[in-house]
């Protein structure tokens, strides 16, 4: 998973162990519960004094660790690995919820212009940003490797459950979709098994999903959205109330070439990086849907957010225009769960 650290949840600088009470603001306490998976750090957060706080733990973490095994694209044991290798020319029978998390990538394709695109493994690799070692590749192997991507060379069939793969060497990465997935799977296993609706979840911060609200703001739970390049630099604060925020960025994965820095989020349109944004935040009814709309975001520009969060009410962004200077733009945000900071 390529996600990165581009959120701060408040009052979450993460300690060497979980908080003690303080008599002298004991509604301010959190119990933090943190576990490595998909290349980063997963984390729970709850009041202190929660119910069965390590117990509905570590059965969330559980699930984390199934669905890892799942989706990832670095185990030939995992589902989508199979399917990787299975599809072309045959329909292969997958899990129900993986099932109709593929039909939401499918969904956000369209929304998005062709934007978002689960499809891009072969571009993946071709840059290297799967294994390595990061190269250009030369514009011969970004036209063959096109031929292999796209949601219309995917065929999903609702009444099987199935999913075919139209041609050879076509690869879905859940990349950009997964962690958000987790947590809102997590999430709910906490809230129907446990009863539990008052909990932040973060994936590696980039990808976080608030349920409730801490005892001390009802508005829901804090974050802060940080610089891409400077996260000592604040650009604003939301809240999360039964809400969901992603971040996407290309900082950390890149390459230099000819003097400029190429990054990891690919555009399945064009065969190469991204640019024009420094880093874009997405609010949204689900962490899936945050994850996946920060990186179509990123990938199709201004314009492109601009229609998508005039048309659908439910999502927000932030997004910060690439360069020096730049000024962040915000888009659908409500006064009530934003604030500049």
């Amino acid at each position: 998973m390529y996600r990165r650290e581009f959120l701060q949840p408040s009052l979450l600088k993460p300690p060497a162990e979980p908080r003690l009470p303080n008599p002298a603001s004991e509604s301010t306490v959190l119990l933090h519960l943190r576990r490595q998976a998909m290349a980063t750090q997963f984390e729970i957060v709850l009041p202190f004094g929660t119910p069965d706080a390590i117990s509905m733990n570590e059965d969330a973490f559980d699930l984390l660790d199934c669905l890892e095994e799942q989706m990832t694209v670095y185990r030939e044991t995992s589902e989508i690995s199979r399917l990787n290798r299975r599809a072309f020319g045959s329909c292969v029978r997958v899990e129900a919820r993986l099932f109709q998390l593929l039909e939401t990538a499918a969904r956000i394709h369209r929304e998005t212009e062709g934007a978002y695109d689960i499809t891009t493994g072969a571009l993946i690799k071709l840059w290297g940003f799967f294994r390595g070692p990061r190269r250009v590749p030369t514009e011969e192997e970004r036209e063959a490797a096109r031929e292999r991507v796209g949601m219309d060379k995917l065929t999903l069939d609702p009444q099987s459950r199935t999913v075919r793969y139209e041609r050879p060497g076509v690869e879905i990465n859940l990349g950009s979709i997964g962690k958000g997935y987790a947590l809102d799977r997590m999430a709910r296993k906490l809230r129907e098994k446990w009863g539990c609706g008052r909990v932040l979840l973060h994936g590696g911060t980039s990808s976080v999903y608030g349920g409730g609200s801490p005892p001390n703001d009802e508005r829901g739970w804090q974050v802060a959205i940080v610089h891409p390049w400077d996260r000592s630099r604040r650009l604003a604060r939301v809240w999360l109330r039964d809400r969901a925020l992603g971040t996407s960025a290309a900082t950390h994965q890149h390459l230099e070439y000819n003097g400029r820095k190429l990054g990891h989020l690919l555009d399945p349109r064009t065969g190469w990086p991204a640019s024009g944004l420094a880093s874009v935040s997405v609010l949204a009814p689900s962490a899936a849907e945050a994850d996946a709309l920060s990186t179509a975001f990123y990938v199709g520009g201004v314009e492109m957010a601009e229609r998508y969060c005039a048309a659908h009410p439910n999502v927000a962004a932030l997004l910060l225009a690439d360069g020096e200077d730049a000024t962040a733009l915000a888009l659908g945000l409500r006064s009530q769960e934003f604030a500049w900071n």
